[in-house]
């Protein structure tokens, strides 16, 4: 009898060791520090979300004020947009460089270099600071831009920073993170987050990050939760298909939807190549180039009666909700957002893509005799996927800013014939090809630091 408590005895000596050597790594704080710093990370991305949030939509009633006062509306439809679009390309310029455009395109480009000191030129807490200062400036100065774009480049440089001061080795999964996080905490969409983070950022995506996107995507969607609640971006739809008619629907808003989306997308590319071949790093073009965009916002806002100004959320709602929309307001918020994003101020082209979607959705369900609420759901899964060339983004962020889960099928059918039109159109994803300027431009001043020469 004594034998087997012997031998029950002997092996917990020789397991006391063991449990001894694992309590003492879980309690170390040099295990603990890195993925507190994360956490914390994490958290910040999604409170600072919601701060964002709220400085762009004062900015838009600011200017709303602005354009509804009598003396001096009509002037200050005029001035104020070029003379806005002036000075944050100069403080883009001169202050928070790399900080133009969206911001996803430097997120990209930042999980391509190599060293801390090469991302840092395009994501750090400075430049964050920046896009969000000049964002809401734009959107002071009426331009057609939207923040959530910007809030990725934000979210990485944060997570990046925190991963900096933990310790944190992994900077790629950082950013990966930190912009899945942004694009959470912005609309509010967790899944999105994390389908963003695998197919338009993550292009060789690695199983390993799996933690660290999931564990920042649901942080940052608990600090937006408590500051905001649990609502849906554009409300509650519940437009379902109910007739074949409907079907053509869906099929008329993908593939329609996805060919502007492609030219919007390939216009852009190819205005910004001739703007960088004209300016060559010149001050006063840049400058000048982004004051004759502000005119022409300012020009295409007069024609809209001031509904192309700024995002273009309530256009968008409203449509979902049921008001069509006017039938050229596509087109001219089309042309606002163009203008808006080869100007090269900081600003994102989501919330505006996806006004130019529910505007062609209710347009074409105008012309089919359909209703608006279904057509401009449809409108905006076409149209986004043909711009971005992310389907599965496209349904997922459709899908969630609406809840309207029963129209499922329809809005994934119109995503995936948007991307497959868009691919036909121009082969070229828009954020892709937008971040290999930014590693040119890296390791252009890279090798002038090297040289000896001003970069």
């Amino acid at each position: 009898m004594p034998q087997p408590n012997i031998a029950r005895t002997r092996a917990r000596l020789r397991r006391a060791p063991m449990v001894r050597r694992s309590r003492a790594v879980w309690m170390s704080p040099r295990l603990w520090r890195p993925r507190l710093v994360f956490w914390l990370g994490a958290l910040a991305v999604g409170l600072v979300s919601v701060a964002f949030a709220e400085l762009a939509d004062e900015a838009q009633k600011v200017f709303a004020a602005l354009r509804a006062s009598s003396s001096a509306g009509p002037v200050a439809a005029i001035l104020v947009p070029p003379l806005g679009f002036a000075l944050s390309s100069y403080l883009a310029l001169r202050f928070f460089p790399h900080s133009g455009g969206s911001g996803i395109p430097q997120a990209i480009a930042a999980r391509h270099l190599e060293s801390d000191g090469e991302r840092g030129l395009l994501l750090s807490l400075r430049i964050a600071a920046g896009k969000i200062l000049l964002t809401v400036l734009g959107l002071l100065s009426g331009a057609s831009i939207g923040r959530e774009g910007p809030t990725v480049q934000v979210g990485a440089a944060i997570m990046l920073a925190a991963g900096r001061f933990g310790g944190m080795a992994h900077a790629r999964g950082l950013i990966l993170a930190g912009s899945a996080a942004g694009i959470a905490a912005a609309f509010n969409t967790p899944l999105a987050g994390i389908v963003f983070a695998i197919e338009e950022m993550g292009r060789a995506y690695e199983a390993r990050t799996n933690g660290l996107v999931i564990s920042a995507v649901v942080l940052a969607g608990l600090a937006s939760l408590g500051l905001t609640g649990n609502y849906t971006y554009f409300g509650r739809s519940e437009a379902l298909v109910a007739t074949a008619g409907d079907w053509g629907l869906v099929v008329a808003c993908g593939v329609l939807g996805g060919a502007l989306g492609a030219l919007f997308s390939a216009g852009a590319l190819a205005l910004l190549r001739r703007v960088r071949r004209w300016t060559r790093g010149s001050m006063p073009r840049i400058v000048g180039f982004a004051a004759a965009c502000g005119l022409a916002v300012a020009l295409v806002g007069l024609v809209s009666g001031g509904t192309t100004y700024g995002t273009g959320y309530e256009e968008a709602r409203s449509a979902i909700e049921g008001t069509p929309l006017p039938p050229f307001f596509f087109a001219q918020k089309f042309a606002a957002g163009l203008a808006s994003m080869v100007s090269g101020i900081p600003g994102g082209i989501f919330a505006p893509s996806l006004a130019v979607g529910a505007g062609l959705g209710s347009t074409i369900g105008l012309v089919l005799g359909a209703g608006s609420g279904l057509a401009a759901t449809l409108g905006m899964a076409g149209y986004f996927a043909g711009v971005v060339q992310a389907p599965m983004t496209a349904f997922v962020i459709i899908l969630e800013m609406t809840g309207n889960r029963a129209s499922v099928v329809p809005i994934m059918l119109a995503s995936i014939l948007g991307f497959g039109t868009a691919r036909l159109v121009s082969g070229a994803p828009l954020y892709h090809s937008l971040s290999r300027n930014f590693v040119a431009d890296v390791l252009r001043q890279r090798r002038a630091v090297e040289e000896g020469r001003k970069p």
